[in-house]
């Protein structure tokens, strides 16, 4: 390259700098901060991930040992910390289960109420709602419990949300919503689930019509 076309490559940057620098800058800039916000928040996750699971397993210790006091708090420390990692939903479940054995039916239903209002999955959320709804169920709360359970839709917990269902209506003495419950139960039960579906076919003729 001659010095005149250097000279005039120069000036042709200097031109285009003048008018997209400051644009270019600014762009740079954001990107570089968008790339750090990233790695920061997934850095922040792995950590969250990490601390949650040590908490967890203090929280299957506890339960192993009863101690209904220590599971309250663990539970508690969890669900405000960790609340929005899978560990919290799980701890959830985990806890609710060993108070209700312990005799602790209020903390229990807490604990489930808590994982329906905010587990991070479906699945999770589902059986919250299906272990509180058998809560209310031996409390005589059948309203409570079929509120919490609506009609069941076509996904994969269909079936035995219309066997829960079939419980609360049938010990409510609504036996025709009962029966019809039991029914799509048994249309909605996969045929591998011989256990499952032979008992929705004993409530079912038990309750007879």
């Amino acid at each position: 390259m001659s010095y005149h076309d250097e000279q005039e490559s120069i000036e042709s940057f200097k031109a285009w700098w003048t008018q997209w620098g400051n644009a270019t800058t600014w762009l740079v800039l954001i990107v570089l901060l968008a790339l750090a916000a990233w790695n920061g928040w997934n850095f922040w996750q792995r950590r969250q991930a990490a601390e949650a699971a040590v908490l967890y397993d203090q929280v299957q210790q506890a339960a192993t040992g009863n101690d209904k006091a220590l599971l309250t708090r663990i539970a508690t420390d969890m669900e405000d910390r960790f609340g929005g990692t899978a560990y919290a939903q799980m701890s959830a479940l985990t806890v609710a289960k060993s108070l209700y054995t312990a005799g602790d039916t209020a903390g229990a239903k807490a604990q489930l109420q808590w994982a329906a209002d905010h587990a991070k999955d479906e699945e999770f959320r589902q059986v919250a709602k299906l272990r509180l709804a058998s809560v209310l169920l031996d409390e005589k709360a059948y309203d409570q419990g079929l509120a919490l359970i609506p009609q069941p839709d076509a996904g994969p917990f269909k079936g035995v949300v219309a066997d829960g269902r079939g419980d609360l209506l049938a010990a409510a003495g609504k036996h025709d919503d009962a029966r019809a419950a039991y029914k799509l139960a048994l249309d909605s039960l996969p045929k591998t689930d011989a256990s499952e579906r032979q008992l929705v076919q004993f409530k079912l003729d038990a309750l007879g019509g």
